[in-house]
């Protein structure tokens, strides 16, 4: 089973398949931000999803498209991890 991923983990690797140096806030004040808002297009969410399978062996679900913010991606991401997704 994979393991449960946190929004700190989420923000980080969100940041670093972005190239930023300094990380996403840690607080979780992105987690409802939009990806468009923090600058994230589809190839840092393609690299986002590829590094969370190798990473925290979770295979996000086609329906990642429909998610807008971190806050979304994680939801999807514990439900697939449990078998609910």
């Amino acid at each position: 089973m994979a393991a449960v991923l946190t929004i700190d983990d989420l923000l980080r690797v969100l940041a670093e398949c972005a190239g930023e140096t300094a990380g996403a806030d840690p607080s979780g004040d992105d987690a409802h931000r939009t990806f468009e808002e923090m600058g994230y297009d589809s190839l840092v969410l393609l690299e986002t999803n590829a590094r969370l399978k190798q990473d925290f062996g979770i295979d996000i679900p086609d329906e990642a498209d429909g998610a807008k913010t971190p806050a979304d991606l994680l939801t999807l991401a514990n439900a697939t991890t449990v078998g609910v997704a």
